[in-house]
């Protein structure tokens, strides 16, 4: 279960990279799944800031900033919540916030795109790969990834039998532009 919460994180850590500076989504879901005894579990997380600018045609000067607030991390259990903010897990007293900035982007082909991304979790910071696709299509914005990472790496509980060590984050975000946002 405190494994769950460092999954909630990073989900939300990748949703902020589609989204527009302080602008709400019109779509959010950023997930997460984690082995429990064998059994995937998993919650989600909101409270999502981001600025962004991704200009598929210059990718060089595209660039993401996001972050998240650690109090929203939501499992439908507010006990196992409450002990995934705690210093066993995120410690929200000190690392409120989560976030993911951008370090460079590849076309792949289409609308698929991979992003290098440094993630920062209780002020540990760690490069993670990131593949996506992305449209800007009609005023709106879409961004749609999946990614993983080793909670351990980022301090987030301890090692441990019965939870896995690999959390999965997915994000799917869609947007309406903003008249002064550059995306």
């Amino acid at each position: 279960m405190k494994k769950i919460s460092v999954f909630i994180v990073v989900i939300l850590m990748a949703c902020s990279s589609i989204l527009n500076a302080q602008t709400p989504a019109t779509r959010l879901a950023i997930t997460f799944e984690i082995k429990n005894l064998g059994i995937s579990t998993g919650g989600s997380i909101s409270g999502l800031l981001t600025k962004v600018h991704i200009a598929p045609e210059n990718l060089n000067s595209s660039s993401l900033e996001a972050s998240v607030d650690v109090n929203t991390i939501n499992t439908d259990n507010a006990s196992r919540d409450e002990h995934l903010r705690s210093e066993d897990f995120f410690d929200a007293a000190h690392y409120p916030k989560i976030s993911l900035k951008s370090v460079a982007f590849k076309h792949k082909n289409g609308n698929n795109y991979t992003g290098t991304f440094t993630l920062t979790i209780k002020d540990k910071s760690k490069q993670i790969e990131m593949p996506f696709t992305f449209l800007d299509k009609d005023n709106t914005v879409k961004f749609k990834g999946t990614f993983k990472i080793n909670r351990l790496d980022f301090g987030v509980g301890s090692k441990s039998m019965i939870l896995s060590d690999e959390v999965i984050i997915n994000i799917d975000c869609e947007e309406k532009k903003q008249e002064s946002a550059q995306i």
